[in-house]
């Protein structure tokens, strides 16, 4: 079964903290060891696993993308997001978590977060648990 989580992004780039939701996916579905796997399917956005307990990494992470300067080059797309999409390709779209004890194995400071880079809008993850 394919579960599909809505995230509203409120700004043009931020990265938004799921963890929370997939730990609930995960508890709720009754498999308390296998894998479960994250994927977006929207070009300009993606999902990573970094630290969550000091919220200025998110911020970190954002300006840290932003030196690459990827909004003065003069892209062929005309819709004006190449940025975006660089972005959601270094990132990534999907990624995987194991379950072991009913909850995703996760670092002590690890979350998983989705990662809006042509906000702000509403997107969706899709997670199935295995």
């Amino acid at each position: 079964m394919i579960h599909t989580l809505t995230v509203d992004s409120s700004s043009r780039e931020e990265l938004i903290d799921i963890t929370a939701e997939i730990r609930r996916l995960i508890g709720s579905g009754g498999i308390s060891e296998g894998v479960c796997f994250v994927y977006t399917s929207h070009t300009t956005a993606g999902v990573t696993i970094n630290e969550n307990a000091d919220p200025s990494v998110r911020k970190d992470i954002i300006k840290g993308l932003g030196t690459l300067n990827l909004e003065r080059v003069s892209f062929s797309h005309l819709e004006g997001n190449s940025p975006a999409h660089i972005k959601s390709s270094l990132v990534g779209c999907s990624l995987f978590v194991l379950v072991e004890k009913g909850a995703p194995v996760l670092g002590t400071w690890q979350g998983i977060f989705f990662c809006e880079f042509d906000g702000p809008r509403t997107r969706t993850v899709m997670i199935r648990i295995a």
